[in-house]
C-alpha cells in the first residue's frame, strides 16, 4: 500500500510508503534543492501544513519549530510525519522557496 502525497500550491502528487516521513517521499520528485535538513526534527526547515487527509508522527518535533498547538492543528515538521492515508500538504516557511525554485 502506498499513500498519495498532494502539494496544495503545485498540485504534484509524490507517493509515500507506510510509515515513511513525506520528507522521504517528497526527496522522490526530484528536484533540486528540496532541503533535507537534519532528519531528526530538530531544524525545522520542513514545515508543512496538513490540509487534508491522515499523519501520524514518527518521531519528536523541536517545540522551537512546532508548537504543541500548531501540531494538533496539523503543522508538522515533514521529517517527523508520515501520512496515514491520501493527504494534501501546504509547504510552509524557509522550504518553500526551494520547493518551488524553478516552477512553472
Amino acid at each position: 500500500m502506498r499513500y498519495r502525497v498532494k502539494l496544495k500550491q503545485t498540485n504534484e502528487v509524490y507517493e509515500c510508503l507506510p510509515h515513511e516521513s513525506m520528507l522521504q517521499g517528497m526527496a522522490r520528485l526530484g528536484r533540486r534543492g528540496i532541503p533535507i535538513g537534519c532528519l531528526n526534527g530538530g531544524c525545522g526547515i520542513c514545515k508543512v501544513a496538513v490540509v487534508a487527509g491522515a499523519w501520524e508522527k514518527t518521531g519528536l518535533m523541536s517545540r522551537a519549530h512546532v508548537s504543541a498547538e500548531e501540531e494538533a492543528r496539523g503543522t508538522v515538521l515533514a521529517c517527523r510525519a508520515a501520512p496515514s492515508s491520501d493527504i494534501e500538504i501546504e509547504v510552509l516557511g524557509k522550504m518553500q522557496k526551494a520547493v518551488f525554485k524553478g516552477w512553472p
